[in-house]
């Protein structure tokens, strides 16, 4: 127990301190401590009656004194944080008591407890110590030592909930010293306190008190989330901000940060407490994408958790009437299943049951379940028979392939029926429009369509992973599939549907493309006798047969020339349904264009005719089945190559998109193989590489850029391309101001650079080839920078490729006979540029910054040696610099180049190296070539360059 006050000065302090002493100790007996010094505290005030501050003047000053040791101390020691939680929690137990004896004090009962006083004497002694602790603390905010700075705001942060009732004046004090130090401060730390102290102010500011144009405290802490560039201070927004309609979206945002930590934190903490029912089906689709999404692990695992807490949410299993299917049904109605939000539902929904396999077990797919199929419990089947186990199979009683093929069957003539009666609701609408009426069921009728789809395309994707053992399912399964793929009015997500139904059904890729042509075939020209067709549908439902059967031709009997609008609009809409036909067949097929006959037909009579019109939709599609064509046949490949470079210039947006796609598919497939003769201007690979390069240079659409950028990157990255251009065209594109909103051109390149820079040393030469010629092109840039564009400043560029190009960070691999040391030529280029007179001075002193953080080891090779050394001994005197500081960083350099190699310019014989490119070297220095050098030249030039060391440090 602490000893008893006295009335002196030295009691109070050392009775305190052996309080402090003992909380240091030990975070067990910081209550007892409350105890004994709020006993102190009150013996303290009593002493003196004139009035409460004066009375309490002593002890507060004794109490500062002992807190003022700790602000004092760096962030670390448990015994500061063990004093920061004993201040913090006495100012939360004087405050209770206060509170207390408020509410039992009587009226003669005398002053001798911390709230004592007349009822109306608001200058409680409570509040006296709370204003003099808070007065002392914001006076540490704005100290010069950071680490006071930091352990102030932290008490302020610790100690922020129990502060009572506070007087106006200290509140204003508190709330701009914490937006100051949350907004101001250079100390991320500081800034993190200073934010977690603010948060909790919210509460307590009501925003129509404000001042017009001031931001209240929700919105300086979402501004603090959103544009902090420290990760510590979100994650302190994060997770402090409340959780309301106004911030959700903010805290949503989240989901797309550059730390993978924050990230995490949106889901393990920040969305932890929400209903997910208050969040809108696309907020739900757009979490599930980015978390499971996610290239960080743990980022992943928490959105699982949250997903998993979902489940237990919106079906608890506390109820009566709980089951395993109901349970999975009902979580995947948060989600809209039918169009693209089906995917992000079916992952949902597996990760629900990676992080609860059970519940698989006790799933049994009944008869009924079938004939009553929702887009819900379709993905349900589909997502059971894509990842549940063998024994989980056999257990959930699902239907025999000819069984299945029935419920195919029930389900496409429900889409037949949605089919018509959305057209028939559409006409009605159409007819009311012009009548004046009212249409109704439109709506209705295209959502039941959409549904009836979705249900369809769920079957079908399971169709694709059943057994077809059973030849009589197979045959039953293949007559449905091939029945939909010829009606003209299938829906277009269904397609690939179906010819993944097909190839596992067909024996082999010819079949697949037989199939596929006679749809067109009878798309193209219907069968004029019925009875002929069905018995050509028997027969061809026999999946085994051979091919040598003779094929319909697919040339139309009449020519457009000879059809009337309304056929050719007709015959249009057909070509554009069997284009899209074969562009997802040949996406399909792997072999030789030669081992399959059929397909010269179909690239004679449907595919050139749709390269040659003028239409951009069918044009597109056209090449499109071209390309894939060229993919698999490369005479074809050679032929078409020049018509796909031919359409970039002109074509529209959408269009140059796929050729481009077509062009860098082919470049890497066939490699250089494509590659013309080498005086063949058009087609020599460097014409076409220069012509991609170029392309991106003057392009303008994003789209068109980001697809420019990933095709040359892969050809780099591959090996197929060497060409300097390329390179620089990325290296500005990455940069530029145009590309700053292009995310996918950016990440992209932000990737590629690392990763081919780090890959191999004559990466990084390649690199180090093209700096100085990309860095002037950064310099016009930035100079030429309008208002309200932003890019890096060139200094920013030369320590990026300072980066790139440091060989201590590639990859380990076979150590080269001759190590290059690319820095050493990247010094060469540097000085190169310094020698230039015409160099601005801001342009100089970013250059001589990049010499500072180049790292130069031997051995070198003795011809770049003697370049840089010569560059280096005359720099100074050729080219003084205006800036004593821009000469001593550049003497500093030379002082460190001398040292490292001080051994191998002794013994340099220099009279072998006045070779032409020395010469050449000479001459744009202004220096004589030297007809001969004695070796003690050299080391006299050495010596001198270690005086110039020595003086440098």
């Amino acid at each position: 127990m602490a000893p008893r006050a006295e009335s002196t000065p030295e009691a109070l302090q050392g009775s305190v301190a052996a309080i402090f002493d003992q909380a240091q100790a030990s975070l067990a007996n910081h209550r007892k401590n409350c105890v004994a010094l709020y006993k102190i505290h009150v013996r303290a005030s009593a002493e003196n009656g004139s009035s409460k501050r004066k009375a309490q003047s002593a002890f507060i000053s004794v109490f500062l004194d002992m807190v003022s040791r700790v602000v004092g101390v760096k962030k670390g020691p448990p015994t500061v944080d063990r004093i920061i939680k004993f201040v913090a929690q006495y100012v939360r137990f004087a405050n209770e008591k206060a509170l207390e004896d408020k509410a039992n004090r009587q009226p003669k009962v005398p002053i001798n407890s911390i709230s004592s006083g007349s009822a109306d004497d608001e200058d409680t002694l409570a509040s006296v110590f709370v204003s003099a602790m808070l007065e002392w603390l914001i006076q540490g905010f704005v100290a010069k030592n950071k680490v006071a700075r930091y352990q102030t705001v932290h008490l302020v942060a610790e100690m922020i909930l129990y502060l009572g009732e506070i007087d106006e004046d200290s509140y204003l004090a508190l709330r701009e010293s914490l937006i100051e130090r949350s907004t101001c401060d250079k100390e991320s730390p500081i800034r993190a306190q200073a934010v977690s102290a603010l948060a909790r102010l919210v509460g307590s500011e009501d925003p129509s008190e404000l001042q017009d144009g001031e931001k209240s405290i929700l919105e300086v802490l979402l501004d603090i989330l959103s544009c902090d560039p420290a990760p510590e201070v979100r994650r302190a927004a994060l997770l402090h901000v409340p959780l309301t309609g106004a911030t959700l979206t903010a805290i949503l945002a989240r989901m797309r940060d550059v730390d993978a930590l924050t990230r995490k934190l949106v889901y393990a903490s920040a969305l932890a407490p929400l209903d997910p029912r208050r969040l809108s089906i696309a907020q739900r689709e757009a979490l599930v994408r980015a978390g499971l999404g996610d290239r960080a692990p743990a980022v992943r695992l928490a959105a699982s958790k949250l997903l998993t807490a979902w489940f237990d949410l919106v079906s608890p299993s506390s109820s009566a009437d709980w089951d395993e299917m109901g349970a999975l049904l009902a979580f995947l109605s948060l989600f809209d299943v039918v169009g693209p939000g089906e995917e992000p539902a079916a992952d949902a929904l597996k990760a629900v049951v990676f992080a609860r396999p059970a519940l698989f077990d006790a799933l049994v797919f009944a008869d009924a379940y079938w004939t009553e199929l929702t887009p819900e419990s379709a993905v349900l089947a589909r997502v059971f028979v894509e990842g549940g186990r063998e024994e989980q199979l056999e257990a959930a009683a699902l239907p025999p392939v000819t069984a299945f093929a029935f419920h195919i069957q029930g389900a496409y003539n429900a889409l037949l029926g949605a089919l018509d009666a959305a057209e028939a609701a559409q006409a009605d609408a159409v007819e009311a429009e012009l009548t004046g009426g009212e249409g109704e069921g439109a709506d209705e009728a295209e959502e039941e369509l959409a549904k009836t789809e979705a249900v369809l395309g769920e079957l079908l994707r399971i169709a694709a992973r059943l057994d077809y053992g059973d030849e009589i399912g197979r045959r039953r399964v293949y007559a449905v599939t091939r029945d939909m793929l010829a009606h003209p009015q299938l829906p277009p997500s269904l397609i690939a549907r179906c010819l993944d139904v097909l190839v596992e059904i067909m024996p082999s890729e010819r079949e697949l493309v037989r199939v596929v042509v006679e749809v067109v075939t009878d798309l193209r020209e219907p069968p004029e006798d019925d009875a002929d067709a069905d018995a050509d549908a028997d027969a061809a439902a026999d999946t085994t047969q051979s091919t040598q059967s003779t094929q319909r031709s697919l040339k139309r009997a009449r020519a457009r020339e000879e059809m009337t609008p309304a056929e050719g609009a007709r015959a249009d809409l057909v070509d554009m349904r069997c284009l899209a036909l074969v562009v997802e067949m040949l996406e399909r097929v792997h072999g030789d264009f030669e081992d399959n006959s059929t397909l010269e037909g179909v690239l004679a009579d449907l595919i050139v005719p749709a390269v040659r019109r003028k239409e951009p939709a069918i044009r597109e599609q056209g090449l499109v089945a071209l390309g894939l064509c060229c993919l698999i046949a490369k005479s074809i490949a050679v032929k078409s190559l020049q018509l796909f470079l031919s359409q970039i210039q002109h074509a529209p947006e959408g269009l140059k998109v796929k050729v481009l796609q077509v062009v860098f598919d082919l470049l890497i497939t066939y490699d250089g193989q494509l590659w013309g003769r080498a005086e063949d201007v058009r087609t020599s690979g460097h014409a076409i590489l220069t012509f991609l390069a170029d392309t991106l240079d003057a392009e303008e659409a994003p789209t068109v850029q980001a697809v420019l950028c990933v095709g040359l990157a892969k050809l780099l990255l591959a090996g197929l391309a060497a060409d300097p251009k390329i390179l620089k065209s990325l290296l500005l594109a990455y940069v530029a101001p145009h590309t700053a909103d292009n995310t996918e051109l950016r990440q992209c390149l932000a990737y590629f650079f690392s990763v081919y820079c780090y890959a191999a040393p004559e990466n990084q030469g390649r690199i180090q080839s093209v700096f100085m010629e990309a860095f002037d092109e950064v310099v016009k840039m930035h100079d030429a920078l309008e208002e309200g564009e932003t890019m890096v400043s060139p200094q920013q560029f030369g320590l990026l490729v300072v980066d790139w190009t440091d060989a201590r960070k590639g990859a380990e691999g076979p150590t080269p006979l001759q190590p290059r040391n690319v820095h050493a030529d990247l010094a060469v280029d540097v000085l190169m540029a310094l020698y230039d007179s015409d160099r601005r001075s801001e342009d100089q002193e970013v250059l001589c910054t990049l010499l500072a953080q180049l790292h130069i080891e031997g051995p070198l090779a003795p011809p770049l040696l003697v370049k840089l050394s010569v560059l280096l001994e005359h720099v100074q005197t050729q080219c003084p610099f205006d800036d004593a500081a821009l000469d001593r960083a550049v003497g500093r350099f030379k002082a460190r180049v001398a040292d490292a190699f001080a051994d191998e310019l002794a013994r340099l014989e220099w009279e072998e190296y006045v070779t032409p490119a020395m010469r050449e070297v000479y001459d744009y220095i202004g220096i004589d070539v030297p007809e001969y050098r004695e070796p003690n030249e050299c080391v006299q030039w050495t010596d001198e360059l270690e005086g110039v060391l020595t003086s440098a440090f």
